[in-house]
């Protein structure tokens, strides 16, 4: 009990420092999560990345909060996934809170204008970066590169909905995978 009240501790400070530092939404705290709680603790498996990914893009709400109560579950259960949730949403929730309150002021800096613009083209370096680390743990060969390119045109080109590409990239994989299977048991 005291070991799983150390590592729910533990995932709150971890996601409270992500929530805090990170600007840009859940794809630019992607490669942050996968640095603190993959690379650096070992609490998941680089792998499981795209798998966190997936399910956090898939089931309804933030893709930072889907990912934190996710990594939150599998290392520490259900508190765990309460703590670590937690972590990530208050930093977001202190800061929106000062910013509504000075928002008039706050929007009359010039300064402020141009840091977000910066803050932007990093966040835009993050979630390339996250996509490269992806890429390295997407099967390689053909049929992968190929569900990997539909899926980047049906979202980017024809703007359908992620979900429905998901689903889609989904079951392209279950018949690639049931027919390579069907394939072996006939080479036997």
């Amino acid at each position: 009990m005291k070991e799983n009240f150390k590592k729910a501790l533990k995932l709150f400070l971890v996601f409270f420092k992500i929530g805090a530092f990170t600007f840009g939404g859940g794809y630019a705290m992607v490669p942050i999560i996968q640095s603190e709680v993959a690379e650096k603790r070992g609490w998941i498996k680089n792998e499981d990345i795209l798998d966190i990914l997936a399910i956090s893009e898939s089931t309804p709400g933030p893709i930072a909060i889907n990912s934190a109560t996710f990594v939150g579950y599998q290392v520490a259960g259900v508190f765990g996934s309460v703590m670590a949730t937690l972590g990530v949403v208050l930093p977001s929730l202190i800061i929106i809170s000062v910013v509504a309150y000075f928002f008039k002021q706050f929007l009359a800096f010039k300064v402020v204008k141009y840091a977000f613009m910066g803050i932007r083209a990093g966040v835009l370096a993050l979630i390339v970066k996250a996509a490269k680390n992806m890429m390295k743990a997407c099967p390689k060969n053909a049929v992968a590169y190929t569900i990997v390119s539909l899926a980047f045109i049906l979202t980017v080109v024809f703007d359908i909905n992620v979900f429905a590409v998901i689903i889609g990239s989904a079951v392209m994989g279950l018949v690639y995978s049931l027919l390579t299977n069907k394939r072996k048991g006939e080479e036997k």
